[in-house]
């Protein structure tokens, strides 16, 4: 009930004293939050703002009934949670495509313009490329219900508890035209000035120091202790939406993001509309320039087609939009000393030089290594030990070494020698004639590092999702030889993983709850798992929509490898190497003996191909399947789904909302299908016109029109 009084913007008339000052103290905090976090114009001393803040506090433990959760008081952190729930987006956070030269923006303005068939210069909103943590912020009737994380562009984690404490979001939304539901985009940050005194405050505690403003803003938002967040000053940044109800929304971006100021949300003042790539480039020269006074880091800008109209019909190619794209800085560099050069081993046996580097201040980071990636570029590059050397970072790039300064090099410097036996096992590395990597001969029987590698792997997000079985706990593993191979992960025991170092017993038993999770997994994520070399998530998921089962995967020749859309003779070969090899096949015996299973189908192989090479795109809701049944359906039959429509596309599958994916379907005169014709079609019904006469190439689908 009071929260209904509260948004009401006033009290009720004849309300007691202590609940019109209620009211007067929210206002008057509130505004002076947004002044200071927003506008960057403290309104007031800091003590006078305690002051009121105290007198709230003091109201709501008198009348408990005027605590809400939209407070200003609510600020200040809850106790720990046990972890993040999962939180699925409506409308999915998608990357950014990125441009790093003049050429690139041009490229990307005729794209826009090809794509909208304008020979007019078309207008882009363009913003800031903030160094932070993206987030998606969910208002119901204005009030802040749920904050998450962009994850993996699907699926977020719930950080609500720790968003509340930052004093730059509103916890109401105010206005003229407050929406009954709207999902806001923007970025979590850090300020540099905020970040110094973090690092302060951490150094005169005797603990680590963050690396840089983007790991120190992210780390406080992942605190499952949201009293450790409400102790750092995070900043916020809209720039994007998702999900909008009880609102029509902004003709354009730019007026959008105008909207946005006015609901109380902050917004970046160094934003602008432009025309034409050369309105683009200005931009970027001209932030560029003031790269270094802003008062938070950025590694480029965004630009945006500016009509919102425009940004629908141009659409999205694979996960990122065709209307946007980002202009990257160049990446920064610093000079140095190679002390060493020595090697590292990876799961696959890849042996990659790497430089030992004085310490440096480069990106954001101190790099101490740096890659030079193989033999033939540390002879290329001429890098020896004790040059003084540039070495580069852009983002969350690996650091590498870019060249050495000829002048600096010292008398006795040394030249690299690549090593004849692996520095792990002592095994022969070897290097095929076509290949410019060495790796080493030993596999992950013989090999620690490999046998390292290849768990991590395997119980990486994208392959077995094993959470909890990180690097530093499968190193131990591996170094008091507990685990071999990734069937040894499903025969541990609670008292063998209890006896390792920082494993409680509850964070063993946390371990073995999630092995016994992942047994349940889908076959796709299971040969991606395996580790198999150039076989990554797409081609693990075309192998498994071939074949259905793993049995047929493992006899399959390289000619009926051949046969699976977009595997080459490469892929092919190392496919075949892989089944060859008698311990492998053991090894997938092994997990299915331990429980490892994951659904079957006939495979496209065995008579299921009536759609194959057939593109399929989905629009608006389908009344009983969701989005992924339907795609799984579509799979299952042979074809393939995209996300855009082209000449190439064989069938739209349209339920309610369709939107301009479905204008476009039937300007191109395609095959619409709804749900129904959907399921016939992939049981072989036939009912939506002949699937051997229409569409055409898929792996030209996502090509725009």
């Amino acid at each position: 009930m009071q929260a209904d009084l509260f948004s009401a913007g006033r009290p009720p008339q004849g309300a007691p004293d202590w609940l019109v000052r209620a009211f007067a103290l929210r206002a008057d905090l509130n505004r002076h939050n947004h002044s200071y976090y927003v506008l960057d114009q403290p309104s007031i001393p800091d003590a006078e703002y305690d002051r009121l803040f105290q007198e709230l506090q003091a109201l709501e433990t008198a009348h408990p009934e005027l605590l809400t959760p939209d407070s200003p008081t609510q600020r200040v952190g809850a106790g720990p949670l046990p972890q993040f729930e999962p939180v699925r987006h409506e409308v999915p956070m998608l990357s950014l495509g990125n441009g790093f030269s003049d050429e690139d923006i041009e490229a990307f303005d005729k794209r826009v313009r090809d794509g909208l068939e304008s020979l007019q210069e078309v207008r882009y909103a363009t913003e800031l490329k903030f160094d932070g943590l993206a987030i998606s912020l969910r208002y119901e009737n204005g009030v802040l219900v749920q904050a998450a994380t962009r994850g993996d562009g699907t699926t977020g984690e719930n950080v609500t508890a720790n968003i509340r404490t930052v004093r730059a979001i509103p916890l109401r939304l105010h206005g003229e035209q407050v929406p009954q539901v709207i999902d806001v985009r923007g970025e979590v940050l850090m300020y540099k000035s905020d970040f110094a005194r973090l690092n302060q405050r951490q150094r005169d505690a005797g603990q680590k120091e963050f690396a840089n403003p983007r790991n120190a803003a992210a780390g406080s938002l992942r605190q499952l202790d949201s009293r450790i967040t409400a102790q750092r000053t995070l900043r916020f940044f809209a720039y994007g939406i998702g999900v909008l109800e009880g609102a029509e929304m902004p003709a354009s971006h730019s007026a959008l993001l105008d909207w946005y100021q006015e609901l109380g949300l902050p917004v970046c003042k160094e934003r602008a509309v432009v025309t034409g790539a050369a309105g683009l480039l200005d931009f970027f020269r001209g932030i560029g320039a003031k790269r270094e006074s802003l008062p938070y880091e950025i590694d480029g800008v965004v630009y945006k087609v500016d009509r919102l109209d425009q940004q629908k019909y141009l659409g999205f190619v694979s996960r990122a939009p065709r209307f946007a794209l980002a202009h990257k800085f160049p990446a920064q560099e610093a000079l140095t000393v190679v002390q060493d050069i020595e090697v590292q081993v990876g799961r696959t046996g890849a042996i990659t030089p790497v430089a030992r580097l004085n310490p440096v201040f480069v990106g954001g980071v101190t790099v101490t290594n740096a890659t030079l990636h193989n033999e033939d570029e540390v002879r290329r590059k001429d890098i020896q030990i004790g040059d003084t050397v540039i070495v580069r970072r852009a983002g969350d790039v690996i650091p590498e070494v870019v060249a050495y300064v000829p002048e600096k090099r010292p008398a006795d410097a040394r030249a690299f020698v690549m090593p004849t036996a692996c520095p792990v096992c002592g095994s022969p590395i070897v290097r095929a004639e076509d290949e410019a990597v060495a790796r080493c001969s030993g596999g992950w029987l013989k090999c620690a590092a490999q046998r390292k590698g290849g768990l991590q792997h395997f119980a990486s997000r994208r392959a077995m999702d094993i959470e909890g079985l990180g690097e530093q706990l499968v190193e131990q593993l591996v170094d008091r030889k507990v685990v071999n191979t990734p069937a040894d992960l499903y025969r541990l025991g609670l008292s063998a993983l209890s006896e390792l170092d920082r494993m409680a017993e509850k964070s063993a038993q946390n371990v073995l709850d999630a092995l016994q999770k992942s047994k349940t997994t889908t076959l796709a994520r299971f040969i991606y798992a395996l580790g198999i070399r150039h076989v990554g998530e797409a081609t693990a998921k075309e192998l498994a929509r071939h074949f259905g089962g793993i049995d047929k995967l493992l006899v399959a020749s390289e000619e009926q490898l051949l046969e699976v859309a977009d595997i080459g003779p490469v892929v092919a070969s190392s496919l075949r190497a892989f089944f060859s090899d008698p311990l492998n096949v053991e090894l997938v015996e092994q997990l299915r003996a331990v429980g490892v299973h994951w659904p079957e189908s006939a495979g496209v192989e065995a008579g299921a191909k009536h759609l194959a090479g057939k593109t399929f795109v989905l629009t608006g809701s389908l009344p009983n399947l969701s989005r992924d049944q339907a795609s799984q359906l579509i799979e299952a039959a042979g074809g393939k789904v995209s996300g855009s429509v082209s000449k190439k596309t064989s069938y739209v599958v349209a339920g309610a909302d369709a939107g301009s994916k479905l204008a476009k379907a039937e300007e191109l005169g395609l095959t619409i299908l709804d749900e129904d014709a959907l399921k016939a079609l992939c049981a072989g019904e036939g009912g939506a016109g002949d699937a051997d006469s229409e569409g055409g190439d898929a792996d030209n689908a996502d090509n725009p029109a």
